[in-house]
């Protein structure tokens, strides 16, 4: 090789590096560790698919706290890597999810992360269903601290969690939601609805969502107790209701018919009535603040509430206005179907 091309490779070589080493490193400096934190009834099922995603992509395992860390041992199993606390999470993850009960632990879980260290350059992303002014202090305090926060609610169950067929509603800077795309549809979700960057606005969306589900699930109920008492029977109802609205109004009559409203002892509702109860108040709230009401929220409120106070042996779900709506009419809280399945004898 002749003296003056020899120079000109070196010199690529100290500029660049050798072909197709800087290429390697700039892709794995690329990667992103991930992290995750709460692990109920959504999110065991989110960060299960994200860990499964992951282990697929030659991407560093997904790190993970939850307050009992025993919760993800089936995470865990899949690779996922455990740590004890919110702040090692936080230092160690350069995008961290989070899945939390309500606007209290939302809140907890930034104040750690803000006091575990530097944050700079940070994406955090909340999909708990919280109150839009929430999304937007918790936004202002990472900011703040140089990271930077997308809310991202989601519709669906736990059921749908696992199954990776959630609705994402996104909304924060578009630096950040452009970085955390590759983990939602097709991933833990079967869609994203993007809501631009005012995060208050996907967590309005969000509360919209409840509005329609939880008034779906207070008027097919009221219908139940309806065709109970009417003596119609329940049977025929449900297959008009599948017929006329389709298999997402059928899954929540099913909700009712089947007994699921009031788990076992020892089961697990699809969606806890505190939780439901939690949304309620969330949009109410909004509502009262935007000069408008919700009447049928307000019924569901008052029958959520009942339910809760009347059975507190026992989880229940979000349907479980049913049984409050049946003792308004005459009837047992359970229904046969409830009491055939406990063993406890047929409705008196």
């Amino acid at each position: 090789m002749r003296p003056f091309v020899s120079a000109r490779i070196s010199r690529c070589r100290f500029l660049f590096g050798t072909p197709g080493a800087r290429s390697l490193t700039t892709f794995k400096m690329a990667i992103p560790q991930l992290g995750w934190i709460g692990l109920g009834a959504m999110g065991i099922g989110m960060s299960k698919n994200l860990q499964k995603h992951i282990s697929t992509s030659n991407a560093p395992s997904l790190i993970f706290t939850n307050r009992t860390l025993s919760r993800g041992d089936s995470l865990k199993a899949l690779g996922a890597i455990p740590v004890e606390n919110v702040g090692d999470v936080a230092k160690k993850c350069d995008i961290i999810f989070s899945c939390v009960s309500n606007d209290a632990a939302l809140q907890q879980i930034v104040d750690e992360i803000v006091a575990s260290g530097s944050i700079s350059g940070k994406v955090y992303v909340d999909c708990s269903t919280v109150h839009p002014d929430t999304s937007v202090t918790v936004s202002k305090q990472l900011s703040e601290a140089g990271a930077e926060f997308v809310a991202a609610p989601v519709f669906g169950a736990s059921l749908m969690a696992e199954a990776g067929k959630l609705i994402f509603v996104t909304a924060g800077p578009p630096t950040a939601t452009s970085k955390i795309a590759p983990y939602l549809n097709g991933v833990m979700g079967r869609s994203v609805i993007p809501m631009g960057s005012d995060v208050s606005k996907s967590s309005l969306l969000k509360i919209a969502g409840n509005i329609c589900v939880i008034s779906f699930v207070e008027v097919i109920a009221e219908a139940h107790v309806f065709a109970e008492k009417t003596g119609l029977g329940s049977a025929v109802l449900e297959t008009m209701i599948g017929d006329m609205f389709g298999p997402v109004l059928e899954s929540y009559s099913k909700r009712v018919t089947t007994g699921a409203y009031a788990p076992p002892l020892g089961g697990k509702p699809g969606f806890d009535v505190q939780l439901a109860i939690k949304d309620t108040k969330h949009a109410l709230n909004c509502a009262s603040a935007a000069g408008t009401k919700l009447e049928t929220s307000e019924v569901a409120m008052r029958h959520l509430e009942k339910a809760a106070s009347l059975v507190s042996d026992r989880p229940l779900d979000s349907s479980s206005m049913y049984g409050a709506i049946r003792t308004e009419a005459g009837l047992d809280f359970f229904s046969d179907a409830c009491k055939k399945r406990d063993g406890t004898g047929p409705a008196s």
